[in-house]
């Protein structure tokens, strides 16, 4: 989950000024949480407390209501009706991550998943994205090689994973649907070598940085067996103390070392 939130803090400059070389500070005076981590540490505490997740988001949404959400979430958050907007964005996606580190079953992952997705996008590819993400931190948090990651994801969802991050990035532009984003997100995962190398890869695209970057670091962290010290101990400098609770609170196994 943390790797999630170090993917954000890192992206959340480069949203803003895209790059496309994997040469760049991780973090710099601007480095801040965005939705992504308010959204992802709103899991956590859902499962934490086993209250609804629609309740959870528009808690923790009006909460810290400058995060830079989308407008569609941010007037779901903000309104009275827990009625989906059918999004087929990466929204969900990009705050599953802790579903992946606290159930284990397959299968309840999934469903798991498509519970936290659906109550706000109920489109078919916002869900498939935020399973996707789910299914390869638990494949990835028990050890399950890269190989097999790649071909389970692919059986499972039909993303396409044959496309190298240097054919994707020349063309590749800031994309929100699930469907141009996740699989390339799952991609800067599947070429890093560590944790750092997925986050730079994944803001090296020149898109929607700080939620490429929450996907490849949340799913990095599973497979890598954590979060380098120094990236940690950065990300959790900007986070308030309440989300440092939540973290310390949310049970993650790793399964490497």
């Amino acid at each position: 989950m943390l790797g999630a939130i170090a993917g954000d803090i890192i992206g959340s400059f480069y949203e803003r000024a895209p790059i496309k070389t994997k040469m760049f500070p991780l973090f710099s005076y601007r480095s801040t949480f965005t939705d992504d981590t308010v959204l992802t540490v709103a899991t956590a505490y859902a499962i934490n407390n086993e209250i609804g997740y629609a309740e959870a988001y528009k808690q923790f949404a009006r909460k810290y209501p400058d995060a830079g959400y989308g407008g569609s979430f941010l007037k779901w958050a903000m309104g009275s009706s827990d009625e989906p907007y059918n999004s087929w964005g990466n929204g969900a996606a990009m705050r599953v991550s802790p579903i992946g580190f606290m159930f284990n079953d397959i299968d309840e992952v999934l469903a798991e998943a498509k519970k936290s997705a659906e109550v706000t996008h109920d489109h078919p590819e916002g869900i498939k994205g935020a399973q996707a993400v789910a299914l390869a931190i638990v494949l990835a948090r028990n050890g399950e090689s890269k190989e097999f990651i790649k071909q389970l994801i692919t059986e499972q969802f039909g993303y396409d994973f044959t496309r190298t991050l240097d054919e994707i990035r020349p063309a590749y532009s800031f994309e929100v649907s699930a469907q141009k984003s996740v699989p390339e997100a799952i991609i800067c995962f599947l070429e890093s070598t560590n944790f750092e190398d997925a986050i730079r890869n994944a803001v090296s695209l020149g898109g929607d940085a700080d939620t490429m970057a929450c996907i490849a670091g949340g799913i990095a962290e599973a497979f890598y067996g954590g979060v380098p010290d120094k990236i940690a101990a950065s990300a959790k400098e900007l986070l308030p103390a309440e989300f440092i609770d939540i973290l310390v609170l949310t049970p993650v196994k790793h399964s490497r070392t």
